[in-house]
């Protein structure tokens, strides 16, 4: 007798008669978790879903300091408050804002509120009190120099 793969699946219409539908409870099983899932994270814009905003950051290091950018757009830098230590960068702030819109006699408005906060690692140490700062078309530029001990140094080794 030959020894032959069981497949669970391979034929659905041998479980209808005890009741059983795998398919169905794996599908709704599947949209449990993707609800929850949801709610933790959510896929959609997380502005529309009424969720905290958390700004898209990038970091760029060169020999003499570490550049850090963050998207915040629709702020104004008023509403932006920025600290930063030797070792870590934290951005929060709150947005306000207010869409209104007229179409055939009905009026539409919405208003999205909520604070946010980032705090950022950085991978070497900065000189804090040199920070530079520039925000413009809502990208925050931060401009951090390298602490001395920080800044990659080449020294000539004599070899006997």
């Amino acid at each position: 007798m030959p020894i032959t793969r069981w497949e669970p699946f391979q034929d659905i219409e041998l479980w209808e008669p005890f009741g059983l539908q795998p398919m169905r409870e794996i599908e709704r099983m599947q949209q449990r978790m993707n609800r929850i899932f949801d709610r933790l994270m959510p896929t959609v814009d997380r502005e529309v879903s009424g969720l905290s905003f958390v700004p898209s950051a990038e970091m760029e290091e060169t020999d003499q300091a570490v550049i850090l950018k963050l998207e915040i757009p629709g702020m104004e830098a008023k509403d932006l408050h920025v600290e930063v230590t030797e070792d870590t960068v934290s951005i929060r702030g709150e947005r306000k804002s207010e869409t209104k819109t007229e179409e055939k006699g009905m009026v539409r408005s919405e208003f999205r509120y909520g604070m946010f906060e980032r705090v950022i690692p950085l991978p070497v140490h900065v000189q804090n009190d040199k920070v530079t700062a520039e925000y413009k078309h809502g990208i925050l530029c931060l401009t951090l120099p390298k602490a001395e001990e920080a800044k990659k140094t080449v020294v000539k080794v004599n070899l006997d």
